[in-house]
């Protein structure tokens, strides 16, 4: 049988197991020390019970007329006897007796003192000079109730402490803990991209030193992050100028070749620069992207940078590709206006680049939150679909397969497969800020 798996579980049920064998061996120990003193108890009783008779039965016995006449006292009212006692000579004739003794149940005499059978705890005693002897005698069945008695009084009250003592060790244990929760709380409170510390300073001073380790794991952790996001923009921003006089270069080459086949190649190079420029714009995004917070204190309207981003598109684009709908009111959202406006170029290029030429691009942005963009497309084959969400060799989803919803029955506008979604707003799923094409 394996125990909880819960730190709060196993403290509250080893301290409970504990405190309850400690309560059984505290209540077994007592009613033993109890149970000699009873024993004590009663034989002192039992001894003084035969001396307090034996005197008076001398009296009674030498006062009689006849010698070795037995006598029995008889009961003034009904009453139970512990004691019973015979006085008997030296030639073993009893003389007196109470009126519940049975004779056939006390021993032979055989000298002073305490003797014991199967079912009696007898104390002889003897005066004049041996002639007159007491045997005084106890069931042992009464010492024996008397000590269950003492056993049941000490184990009862360990019915309802016992249940009490486990109640409040878990309740003790649980607001011991609860410092811990509080810092579990916070840890899973935390977005993917914060690394800040977590406060422990209300941590007991067994866990602190493992708060502490794993905010210097955030620490180190958030330090290398930062160190990749620098580089890819560092990177990125460096080459843009590089890239620029090469674009230059080319076109020059262009204008002043009168070779058409070295036209050509500049007309190629140039392409292939471009290329490589929107690739490093493609990079100095995901550093900005992944350098920002997804979630921001405060809520913006979507709708400026929506009009924004399609503007800026439209203009490198055929006049009318793109069609932009946006709801009269404004949609607040927490989402970060960079990782949005982000998110919704690609797909926006992405449907210009894989789309339908002959359609345009729908772009809507609903009420609530929901941010569209359709375009007119083949269906992806199932095969082709399950491969998209798989990493490369350089760590980064192909073609924005996150985003990309394909689907064989065409919209309700009568484009087709390429349509791609996503919920910027605080109660969709969270975005994705990777698959850049």
């Amino acid at each position: 049988m394996r125990g909880p798996r819960s730190l709060q579980g196993r403290l509250g049920l080893w301290l409970g197991l504990a405190l309850t064998l400690l309560w059984l061996a505290s209540a077994s120990v007592t009613a033993l020390i109890a149970r000699g003193e009873i024993e004590e108890v009663f034989d002192a009783a039992l001894q003084e019970t035969a001396q307090r008779i034996l005197p008076l039965a001398v009296v009674d016995i030498l006062n009689r007329e006849e010698a070795g006449v037995s006598q029995r006292l008889s009961a003034i009212r009904d009453h139970d006897e512990y004691f019973t006692y015979i006085v008997r000579d030296d030639q073993g004739r009893i003389l007196l007796q109470s009126h519940g003794a049975d004779p056939a149940g006390f021993p032979a005499w055989d000298g002073v003192g305490f003797r014991q059978t199967a079912t009696h705890r007898f104390y002889n005693d003897e005066a004049v000079r041996g002639t007159i002897r007491i045997s005084v005698a106890e069931p042992l069945d009464h010492r024996a109730g008397v000590s269950r008695e003492i056993q049941v009084g000490l184990g009862l009250p360990l019915l309802i402490v016992l249940p009490v003592t486990l109640v409040v060790t878990l309740l003790a244990v649980r607001a011991s803990l609860a410092p811990l929760r509080l810092f579990r709380d916070r840890l899973s409170a935390r977005g993917a991209r914060d690394m800040s510390p977590v406060t422990s300073a209300d941590l007991p001073s067994e866990i602190a030193p493992l708060a502490d380790t794993m905010n210097g794991l955030l620490s180190r952790l958030d330090a290398a992050f930062e160190a990749e996001r620098s580089f890819a923009a560092n990177a990125a921003h460096e080459l843009r100028t590089p890239l620029a006089g090469a674009i230059a270069q080319a076109q020059r080459l262009q204008s002043e070749s009168r070779d058409a086949d070295a036209k050509a190649r500049a007309v190629e190079i140039e392409a292939t620069l471009k290329r490589l420029t929107r690739l490093a714009e493609r990079l100095l995004q995901l550093a900005r992207a992944e350098g920002g917070r997804l979630r921001r204190d405060v809520a913006a309207d979507l709708r400026p940078v929506a009009r924004l981003i399609v503007e800026d598109l439209a203009r490198m684009a055929d006049h009318g590709r793109i069609v932009l709908t946006l709801p009269p009111n404004a949609v607040m959202s927490d989402l970060d206006p960079d990782s949005f406006a982000i998110l919704m170029r690609n797909l926006i290029e992405n449907a210009l680049r894989y789309g339908s030429a002959d359609h345009p691009v729908e772009v809507s942005l609903t009420q609530d939150g929901m941010l569209s963009v359709a375009n007119e497309g083949p269906v992806i084959p199932a095969e082709d679909l399950a491969r998209l969400p798989v990493l490369n060799g350089r760590g980064r989803t192909e073609r924005a397969a996150v985003w990309v919803l394909p689907s064989s029955n065409p919209s309700p506008s009568g484009q087709g497969a390429g349509s791609k979604s996503c919920r910027p707003d605080p109660w969709g799923p969270p975005v994705s800020r990777r698959g850049f094409a």
